[in-house]
């Protein structure tokens, strides 16, 4: 019993020295970034700054992976699932945390099996419309719309996802008809707007400045409380006198929830130095997101905070997420 007893607490001592020196290495080797999104978005955008910027301070690599399916879901599952030594992270956003939670049963809850980190950007949406339409305000494109009830299709990064909102929540807030039409990815509803198949599409500023400005799309207004740097003649939903239309699209990193306290502090010390070095902030002006300050509680009440917001919205018997 004695030489069972001392085995067992020199097993204990040695797995305690092995943990120990994991965490004094780590990273010890590349990591990797979830994004539950296609490859082109926003979120994938912001993935691939923030991975390149983490490279210095954490000494690794930190690779990219796309995991699209389930308006972000999959992706998330893949994270809140994985072994908590700090190696995989998501790229999160709106739909997998928020959005998709307060609607059905999920593999994993929020708040128990992801740990948030850091927000990663803030970006205005913007609200197009295909040339044809002959609209040029939101209030033209409001009365056209309710003057063709269920005619107007407007396309949307997908189910669930923070533009879906956004036209969920016109159609409450200015009882517009519209027909949500889901994709995979902005990429693939701006290819249909442009070709005429949707009327209208909300979408990331940064996504959409390059065709408004060409004269390709008809920019309606930013749905951010203040206008957009990539576009600053076009007006705000609160200017246009739908304040209730306001919104923004963001996106964070989360690990899995249990990663060890002194690996989660090396990310958080390392994620706090890659948002502040200069190419990330250059990408980001670029990018045209906003400003913004963060920690894990700051995050952590951001989700919390839009579940409060949306949660009502996406709950009601409007809206469809299968």
């Amino acid at each position: 019993m004695r030489l069972v007893a001392t085995s067992f607490a020199v097993l204990s001592a040695a797995a305690a020295m092995i943990a120990g020196a994991s965490a004094q290495d780590f990273p010890n080797r590349p990591l990797r970034v979830i994004v539950p999104f296609a490859a082109g978005g926003p979120n994938d955008v912001a993935a691939r700054l923030i991975a390149e910027s983490l490279r210095a301070p954490l000494g690794q690599s930190v690779v990219v992976e796309n995991r699209g399916g389930g308006g972000g879901v999959a992706g998330a599952e893949v994270v809140a699932t994985s072994a908590p030594d700090g190696y995989t992270m998501l790229l999160g956003a709106a739909g997998p945390l928020v959005v998709s939670p307060s609607v059905k049963p999920l593999r994993y809850d929020v708040a128990k099996d992801l740990a948030p980190l850091a927000q990663v950007y803030r970006s205005a949406q913007v609200l197009a419309v295909h040339p044809k339409l002959g609209v040029k305000t939101v209030a033209e494109f409001v009365a056209y719309a309710k003057a063709n009830p269920s005619k107007v299709n407007v396309g949307s990064a997908g189910v669930g996802t923070l533009p879906h909102l956004s036209i969920e929540l016109m159609n409450k807030e200015a009882g517009t008809g519209l027909v949500h039409v889901p994709y995979r990815g902005t990429s693939g509803a701006l290819t249909d707007l442009l070709g005429g198949q949707i009327e209208a599409l909300f979408g990331d500023v940064a996504v959409l400045a390059p065709n408004i400005m060409t004269g390709k799309l008809v920019a309606l207004a930013v749905t951010s409380p203040d206008r957009s740097s990539l576009l600053p003649d076009v007006v705000t939903m609160a200017e246009a006198r739908f304040p209730a239309l306001e919104t923004e699209s963001w996106g964070g990193l989360l690990l899995p929830a249990g990663v060890p306290a002194d690996v989660f502090a090396k990310l958080n010390v390392a994620a706090q130095a890659a948002l502040a070095a200069p190419a990330f902030r250059d990408g980001s002006k670029k990018q045209g997101w906003s400003d913004l300050t963060t920690s894990p509680e700051l995050f952590g009440k951001l989700i919390q905070s839009e579940t409060a917001k949306w949660g009502p919205l996406v709950k009601s018997g409007n809206f469809k997420i299968d």
